[in-house]
């Protein structure tokens, strides 16, 4: 039977069932099942309408909007000061490396976010930083400034990615995570922005204004959009079997949810009763779905779970997405922003400081030509899937990286060797739109990835993630220009950032081949034991 709320509004229903190994999944149909690609959709919701996978796919899209612009602002207002390096280098009497400092330790202090669910409150100390920024008037005051709102904003780095698991449908993850993904690649525009208002004749402090006047206007937007998605669902103690025929295919292409259910019976002597319509809860009013205090889980120990965290640098695939984020951060968005304002501003290019934000216009059309790529991973999982008889092995979605995997330290040669022998200036776009087109991919996938396959307490690995990340970023960026100056750009943006990035992304090829191999050992670890005894959420259920 099909299960209803009172309104009559249809609620999601599936048997899909992870495997042995976490990351495996079984998506065959079962009876009454609701499907996307002809699989059972997964994780299985709770017949409650206030289950966010229940929800309905505006108030989702809706969620998801305003966390990819948040993440957009955030990064733009990271890197945009890039532009004005050269101005504080006058203006506070500093060296080109302390000036540089005020976007390096902005980057260090946007991945030491802990908390994602207490939005507005951090969504509140980035409007406060930002106009505190547009205040400074020393060095050490703009430096100050500049950590606040990094720190605020640095929820957007976790909180999106959590969402995405708590809203979202397996099937639909890779598709999603590529709309955040292009809306945070999309903030390293924010030298262009602050270019174009250094060109107008306006001081950097307007950067600053206009920033804080699209946080405050978010974060009322935000009040009566984004409700709360942490949701304790129930695991299932009873699944009804599923056939061992292959499942047929009835999903759409596109990968939304089947309107048509199958009816073949594949059990026998299983009755399955849908609950009654009384025992369902009601959905919250629009006024409840605005209460944000008190949504934080009192029964975790909030140092033991920041001590805990840290386990996960331990598990591989976490491990491959904060080296993958933090090389391709450093390179993309600390060293392109560093060094290209430098350079054109020199002889021979003699470009003017005005113009030194242009860059951005490189990164923003490799993003862009990486969109259309965002449902790829999913559907080459969702075929692979049918061809295994149902059955989902999380390396599934990764072949879709291989087409990229040495386009961007091909992107990084062009950019040193450009810097190294003064090319013509359409060189270092080039280098810069191709390492950013390739950079979509493993930021997207490999993320996705590390969810499918290690699935205990998110927002702990989320932890992790933003830590190390941020540390990797902030080594690679902090002393970037002294190294540049000694080595030269050839040996250290080709060469050693070169190579650095060629290691990671070849990672790729270990975990299609032996992924599950390591899955199945990391399951069986001491690591496994902690994570699950202290399991408060996992991704799928």
């Amino acid at each position: 039977m099909v299960a209803h709320t009172a309104a009559g509004r249809h609620l999601v229903h599936s048997h899909a069932k992870e495997g042995d190994i976490p990351g495996t999944v079984d998506l065959r149909i079962a009876e009454g099942d609701d499907s996307a690609y002809g699989q059972a959709l997964y994780p299985v919701p709770a017949e409650d309408p206030n289950d966010p996978l229940q929800w309905s796919n505006t108030r989702k899209t809706l969620i998801l909007i305003v966390c990819s612009l948040y993440s957009f602002l955030a990064n733009s207002a990271l890197l945009g000061p890039s532009v004005y390096i050269g101005l504080f280098i006058v203006e506070f009497e500093v060296t080109p490396t302390a000036a540089s400092d005020l976007v390096s330790y902005a980057n260090l202090a946007f991945g030491f976010e802990t908390r994602s669910r207490t939005r507005l409150i951090h969504l509140y100390q980035y409007a406060a930083g930002l106009i505190a920024a547009s205040q400074a008037t020393s060095y050490n005051g703009l430096m100050a400034a500049r950590i606040i709102h990094s720190f605020g904003s640095s929820v957007c780095e976790a909180l999106p990615v959590q969402l995405v698991n708590d809203i979202f449908f397996l099937h639909e993850r890779g598709k999603r995570l590529g709309y955040y993904t292009v809306c945070l690649c999309f903030g390293s525009t924010g030298p262009l922005f602050a270019g174009f208002m250094l060109q107008g004749g306006y001081s950097w402090r307007l950067f600053f204004y206009v920033e804080f006047a699209f946080a405050a206007a978010l974060l009322i937007f935000a009040f009566f959009v984004v409700e709360e998605t942490a949701y304790k669902r129930k695991t299932p103690t009873d699944s009804a079997s599923v056939s061992d025929a292959a499942p047929t295919y009835t999903g759409s292409e596109e990968g939304e949810p089947d309107k048509t259910r199958t009816t073949e019976k594949t059990t026998e002597n299983v009755t399955e009763t849908a609950p009654s319509t009384s025992s369902i809860p009601p959905r919250k009013t629009f006024v409840q779905t605005l209460k944000f205090w008190g949504v934080w889980e009192k029964d975790s120990d909030f140092f033991l779970m920041i001590a805990r965290s840290f386990t996960y640098f331990f598990v591989p695939h976490v491990f491959w997405v904060i080296t993958t984020y933090g090389i391709y951060i450093g390179l993309g968005a600390l060293a392109f922003n560093f060094i290209f304002p430098l350079k054109v501003t020199a002889p021979p290019y003699n470009w003017s400081a005005n113009d030194s934000g242009l860059i951005a216009i490189a990164s923003f059309v490799g993003y862009l030509l990486a969109i259309p790529f965002a449902p790829s991973s999913d559907r080459l999982a969702a075929r692979l899937t049918r061809k295994n008889n149902g059955i989902r092995e999380a390396e599934m979605r990764l072949g879709v990286m291989l087409p990229v995997m040495l386009l961007a330290p091909t992107g990084l040669i062009v950019f040193g060797f450009a810097a190294e022998r003064n090319l013509h200036w359409i060189a270092y776009f080039f280098g810069v739109a191709l390492t950013n087109f390739s950079s979509y991919f493993y930021f997207t996938f490999t993320l996705a990835y590390a969810i499918d396959s290690y699935t205990s307490n998110i927002s702990e690995m989320l932890i992790a993630m933003n830590l190390g990340k941020q540390a990797i970023s902030f080594g690679m960026g902090i002393k970037l220009l002294d190294w540049v100056l000694e080595h030269g750009y050839a040996v250290m943006i080709a060469g050693v950032f070169g190579g650095i990035l060629l290691a990671n992304n070849l990672a790729l090829l270990i975990f299609m081949l032996k992924g599950k191999q390591i899955r199945g050992f990391m399951a069986k670890t001491w690591l496994a034991r902690v994570h699950r005894e202290s399991v408060r959420e996992v991704a799928t259920h």
